[in-house]
Parts: C-alpha cells; sequence; structure tokens
C-alpha cells in the first residue's frame, strides 16, 4: 500500500513540473492617456522574469509573455502596476497543462504557485487553458464579492493558507491564488 501510494505521490509531482505559466493578460484601471500605459508597460517590463510586454491601450490590457523555466511572481506583476499608480481590473494566465488534475474547491501547484480551483469540474487539463485569478486586487471588487461564494474556505479571504489548508498538505501562510477556467 505504501509502494501505490507513494507511485501516486511521484506521479502527481511530475504533473505540477510539467504545467507551466507561459503568458498573462492584464486589464488595468485608472488610465487617462497613453503616458499612463508607459509607465505600466516600463514597471512590468523591469521584472526579470518577463519576457516581453505588448500594450493596448484601447482596452487598457497588457499582454505579458514570461522567459522560459524561470519562477512566475504574480503578486510583483500586480504591486508594478499598483506602485505606478493604478489598479488590476481583470488578470488571466495561459497554462500549458500536462494532465494536471483539477478539482473544484482544491488546491494544485503550478510552476511553484498553489492555485485554489473555484466553480470548475474536477477534471484533468491537457495543453493549454486560460485561468482567471479571483483575488483581491486581481479583481473589481463587485466580481471578488460575487466569487466568494464558491468557496467557505478562509483562505479566500485571507490569499494565504490557514488550518483549512493544512488538510491539503500546506504550509500555513503559503500564498495561495483563487481561480476559475
Amino acid at each position: 500500500m505504501k509502494r501505490i501510494f507513494s507511485i501516486v505521490i511521484f506521479l502527481a509531482f511530475l504533473n505540477v513540473a510539467n504545467a507551466q505559466i507561459k503568458s498573462a493578460n492584464l486589464q488595468a484601471s485608472g488610465l487617462t492617456c497613453s503616458m499612463c500605459s508607459r509607465a505600466i508597460f516600463k514597471a512590468i517590463k523591469t521584472l526579470e522574469f518577463v519576457d516581453k510586454v505588448e500594450a493596448n491601450i484601447k482596452n487598457s490590457s497588457f499582454d505579458i509573455t514570461f522567459k522560459p523555466g524561470t519562477k512566475i511572481d504574480l503578486d510583483m506583476i500586480k504591486n508594478k502596476v499598483e506602485g505606478a499608480g493604478f489598479f488590476v481590473a481583470a488578470f488571466s494566465a495561459k497554462i500549458n497543462f500536462d494532465g494536471q488534475l483539477i478539482k473544484n474547491d482544491g488546491h494544485t501547484t503550478i510552476d511553484k504557485n498553489v492555485f485554489h480551483f473555484l466553480n470548475v469540474k474536477d477534471q484533468s487539463l491537457t495543453g493549454e487553458h486560460t485561468i482567471k485569478i479571483l483575488d483581491k486586487g486581481f479583481v473589481t471588487a463587485k466580481e471578488y464579492k460575487k466569487n466568494s461564494k464558491y468557496t467557505s474556505m478562509e483562505c479566500y479571504k485571507t490569499g494565504v493558507a490557514g488550518a483549512c489548508c493544512a488538510k491539503h498538505g500546506l504550509a500555513k501562510g503559503t500564498r495561495i491564488f483563487h481561480v476559475t477556467i
């Protein structure tokens, strides 16, 4: 029995290691001109894991491509936007999945980031899929409140693992991103 459990854990680790965040799209709020867009562009471009940034002034969005093999810090992107004087209104990421198992109201690790999937069907994902981040600071306050009905776990409010997440093997204080497909 221990041997089977070890094999399952090993295979799950392989799935985690093969999933990779490829790119992201963020929509900013508070922009009034091309200079505002330029400020966000310059701020995001300074992040070492960012390969390329393309701005779309018409819809106040930014397509971000990441350097392969680097650890992606989604909070740093949000912080750069806020540091430039603006807010993130929507944030999605394209992830290349390789048989990754996801469960509704469950946690999954991708590129060393922990994602808590909300309002999804239990499934195995393969290929490129777009996830939307639902945490405070990544969506509007109205959307954040609307999505709170999909989980009763405290980590949705705090953004970090607490006692509710310990049963899933997450260390207290681990950053958790709440997402949907």
